[in-house]
């Protein structure tokens, strides 16, 4: 495996070909290469210097380092050079070198051979072999003596520590290039709250494509919700399809990449996985073939335990092979986009649960309107015929107290029935309130007004405290005065004989507040959590003796909230209660 793929145009390959061309200006020889140690177990031959028939022959052939290190065992040692005479090499050994210089030994005991083997393993701090500086046609005809041979291991010095720096560097930047990758698909992933499946790899795309240096890519989810997710996304955006056969090839490959934390590389020369059997293998490399790529660099996509998918990275035929380091910042980034993945799919579901949600509740709205709309009119006949008989004059006492008890079941059913009418007109979106200027001071009047008798029947005093003059608030006068109405009404209802209810009304801001505090029975911390929902009723005992639908707050809160406001509650278990609405002021 290439450790980088962008050395063909590399200062480092320029320094390794100026200490190659060195070699063969001063040292006296025709022909200078260098070559780089490969993940793969190859030398790769990156510098080639003195002859254009042997740099097109050598550039870019490799050689397996075993082979090169059994003829080594039998060379003489010239300190960092080894040296084996040709009739020590095996037989067609020439043949692998891929380049045999047209040379004539001369006739003398020291002369050069064509098959003569020089050559330098260049090792870095740890003894390990990183590459090799061979050399070959000496000027002279002659195999090197003593003095040529210390010149020689000068430059073999120089290109071990080239190679070596090379080799870093080269990693360097291909490690930075891969973090560049890996940071823009963890951004993506971080910041991508809210974004779907499609948005999510539309995001990673071309930082992977980039990064990688890779010819093309593709991304397969796997419809892990049973939602129809899974797809697979080509690296122009578009979704593909590839053979079904390819299809579930891949989904089982990357289910067993993921459960072993590896990553798998599809090439022509090498041997296949254990996340793909041979058979699977041919078939994906019929299909690569049949699209013009060379290579593959196959990573699993998930998060714990579960496989979502898998990233597919191409390199066409000549392109450099993938690396190590490749492979590590592919799996690392799987780990990456899974989360991503997993997050978006979740955000799905979510958005999807509240549409059914919202959906629901529209129903339910529609519903209650429907029903309510429908028990109108027949209660209306009812309450006037009740009236018409109940103006009979030779009604007995028990058939009028039996028709004054259905003239309050009736008439309470009316006000239940228009709770229900208002509270499904209050929460209906498609009706929004047509702000208008309402005097909040004057239908607090009014509210007091209509509330005072009930409050004497119980003798609480009923305490307004607000500035002269008006108070002007934005909003729908109706509904701003069934606010005043139910707040103060709760305040009368539930504090005991005796005791008194505060309204405030003041400015503040920009706002209007309008306070409504009693000495009642108050109201529970669990209750309060609950207190704005639609029919919920205390688990006091003496609210529950209370008549009452539930409704009441449940209107103020969507009043208020429709209106662009606010409502806050403080209450203590037997200490009274406090509300106070915040509606906007008109300028």
């Amino acid at each position: 495996m290439s450790p980088q793929p962008g050395w063909p145009d590399s200062p480092a390959r320029d320094a390794l070909q100026l200490i190659a061309e060195g070699v063969t200006q001063v040292a006296g020889f025709g022909v200078a290469a260098i070559s780089v140690a490969r993940d793969d177990g190859k030398l790769e031959v990156m510098a080639v210097a003195g002859s254009d028939a042997a740099r097109e022959q050598l550039q870019g052939t490799r050689t397996p380092i075993d082979r090169l290190q059994r003829e080594l065992a039998k060379a003489d040692d010239w300190g960092l050079l080894r040296f084996v005479p040709h009739e020590r090499l095996d037989p067609g050994i020439g043949d692998e070198w891929g380049w045999v210089p047209d040379l004539v030994p001369l006739d003398v005991p020291d002369a050069w051979h064509p098959l003569d083997l020089l050559i330098a393993p260049l090792l870095d701090e740890e003894g390990v072999l990183r590459g090799t500086l061979s050399i070959d046609l000496p000027n002279d005809g002659r195999r090197p003596g003593e003095a040529q041979r210390r010149v020689l291991n000068q430059y073999a010095e120089q290109a071990g520590r080239a190679v070596v720096t090379a080799l870093e560097r080269e990693g360097l930047a291909t490690r930075v290039r891969l973090a560049e990758a890996a940071r823009k698909i963890v951004r993506s992933a971080s910041t991508g709250a809210g974004f779907s499946v499609d948005e999510v790899i539309a995001e990673s795309r071309l930082a992977l494509a980039e990064g990688f240096q890779a010819y093309g890519m593709w991304i397969q989810t796997f419809d892990e919700d049973g939602l129809g997710t899974g797809a697979i996304y080509s690296s122009d955006g578009t979704r593909i399809e590839l053979p079904g056969e390819l299809v579930g090839i891949a989904e089982s490959a990357a289910r067993r990449a993921w459960k072993f934390q590896r990553v798998e590389v599809v090439a022509r020369e090498l041997p296949f996985g254990p996340s793909i059997t041979a058979e699977q293998g041919e078939l994906t490399l019929a299909f690569l073939d049949s699209i013009g790529i060379g290579s593959i660099l196959f990573a699993p996509l998930g998060a714990g335990p579960e496989c979502l998918g898998n990233l597919v990275l191409t390199r066409i035929p000549g392109a450099p092979e993938w690396s190590d380091v490749e492979g590590a910042a592919a799996l690392d980034i799987g780990h990456d986009l899974g989360r991503a993945i997993l997050n978006a799919r979740a955000f799905e579901r979510e958005h999807q649960l509240v549409e059914e949600l919202q959906a629901l509740d529209t129903y339910k709205s529609q519903l209650i309107s429907t029903v309510s709309h429908e028990l109108k009119n027949p209660l209306t006949a009812i309450v006037g015929h009740l009236e018409i008989l109940d103006s009979s004059a030779d009604l007995d006492p028990h058939t009028r107290a039996s028709l004054a008890a259905m003239d309050r079941g009736a008439h309470r059913l009316v006000r239940v029935i228009d709770d229900l009418l208002l509270l499904s007109k209050v929460g209906d979106p498609n009706n929004p309130v047509i702000p208008a200027p309402v005097d909040l001071h004057r239908v607090l009047d009014e509210v007091v007004d209509l509330t005072s008798v009930a409050a004497d029947r119980k003798g609480l005093a009923l305490i307004v405290e607000a500035p002269d003059g008006p108070m002007i608030a934005l909003g729908d006068a109706e509904e701003l005065t069934r606010v005043c109405a139910n707040l103060v009404s709760n305040a009368v209802k539930y504090t005991p004989k005796g005791r008194s209810v505060r309204i405030t009304l003041s400015r503040v801001g920009d706002e209007v507040v309008l306070s409504c505090s009693d000495e009642g029975i108050g109201i529970s911390t669990e209750d309060q959590r609950k207190l704005f929902t639609e029919f919920f009723r205390s688990t006091n005992p003496e609210a529950v003796s209370q008549p009452g639908t539930g409704l009441g707050l449940a209107i103020v809160r969507r009043i208020v909230e429709r209106h662009a406001g606010r409502i806050e509650v403080h209450s203590e278990l037997g200490s009274g209660s406090t509300f106070r609405v915040f509606i906007p002021a008109a300028s």
